[in-house]
């Protein structure tokens, strides 16, 4: 049937929708990469959102499950110039389109995807709904996504260990991707993820040899209730944060946030380290950004940056062992070039342990 994605400011685009019927709001996004759709309709940080593949041909390789981020489809809806009805792979079990809509995630293709990417570039990202009547909208009545705790519909809410590594990471749980889980078990930690509200006093029993501040979706400010207790923590075990991880370890140090125009989603951004020049091509998906003039009396010092528009993609602590990135070194999808910097929170960590053993 016909189905039509209306943006907020009330331009309308039609296509052809597959799956439920159902009026579907959210933020719409884009997307870069030309491989890794099922990595990300499964990564928890697009909660709340309607992704737009700038890639026209989607679906090519179906859906394996291997390669599934969480346990089901995060976004609002799809949104693609085509989907292919099967998968050309031997691992591929189901389409694409028969996946999203056991989960009932409207699918809606056919679109001038070039069209709709050109003005969230220029406009920015911004609420949509997808509808089959574009005439009997009300925006009035949608929940912006910079308001809701998406957080708290992502986040585990039990208690789980991974591994039986040598080093003991407590995860606290924004909405990590299953690929930081297995990078941090293959490197020999055991990791325990916790909700993302879990009390201090839990943690420590935990006897952590560091924390880990994963992603997930949402506005870091949502989350200011948490970082007094994020910054008691860090200041206490070696500490990494990746995406929202990062973006709350620059607030709880004094730090601020913004939101970009359009975030950085896809599997080829381009971050500089500059402290060894060295260049990191990345995958990334986020919405917000920690600002530079904010770290000054924050301890943290810029560590890495995006090369394209000069934002702040990790940071360093003149003193405390914190690792901080805005990027993902898992990848999945993307490049492997940056999953070395993992390799600075095991060192962090076994440094802290050397200085229990000295004292």
């Amino acid at each position: 049937m016909k189905g039509y994605l209306v943006l907020s400011t009330g331009e309308v685009f039609e296509g052809e929708l597959l799956g439920e019927s159902k009026e579907v709001y959210g933020e719409v996004v884009f997307f870069t990469g030309m491989t890794g759709y099922e990595e990300v309709i499964t990564d928890p940080s697009f909660k709340g959102q309607m992704v737009v593949f700038t890639y026209p041909l989607i679906g090519n390789y179906g859906i394996n499950g291997d390669d599934q981020e969480s346990k089901a489809p995060q976004p609002s809806a799809l949104i693609m110039q085509s989907c292919r009805s099967q998968g050309y792979h031997y691992q591929s079990h189901e389409s694409l389109e028969k996946y999203a809509n056991k989960y009932s995630i409207p699918v809606l293709v056919g679109v001038d995807t070039r069209a709709v990417v050109k003005r969230i570039r220029e406009l920015g990202d911004m609420g949509a709904i997808i509808t089959t009547n574009p005439e009997m909208i009300d925006f009035s009545t949608k929940q912006v996504i910079g308001t809701r705790n998406l957080v708290e519909e992502v986040s585990t809410t039990k208690i789980e260990t991974f591994g039986q590594g040598d080093f003991h990471v407590v995860m606290i749980d924004f909405g990590y991707k299953k690929s930081i889980l297995t990078s941090l078990i293959k490197l020999g930690c055991k990791v325990t993820v916790v909700p993302f509200d879990t009390d201090e006093k839990t943690i420590n029993n935990l006897k952590p040899d560091g924390i880990f501040l994963s992603n997930g979706p949402g506005n870091p400010k949502k989350l200011l209730h948490l970082t007094e207790q994020i910054k008691r923590l860090a200041t206490t075990y070696p500490t990494m944060g990746i995406c929202l991880g990062h973006q709350l370890l620059a607030l709880a140090f004094g730090g601020d946030t913004q939101k970009l125009r359009f975030g950085h989603r896809g599997a080829n951004q381009p971050v500089q380290d500059i402290l060894t020049k060295k260049v990191y091509i990345t995958s990334q998906n986020h919405s917000y950004f920690v600002t530079d003039e904010s770290l000054k009396k924050t301890g943290f010092t810029p560590r890495y940056i995006n090369i394209n528009d000069r934002s702040i993609e990790g940071m360093s602590h003149i003193l405390y062992p914190i690792t901080s990135v805005q990027f993902h070194p898992e990848a999945h999808p993307g490049p492997t070039d940056s999953e070395e910097i993992f390799l600075h929170f095991l060192t962090d960590m076994s440094s802290k342990r050397r200085e229990k053993v000295y004292a």
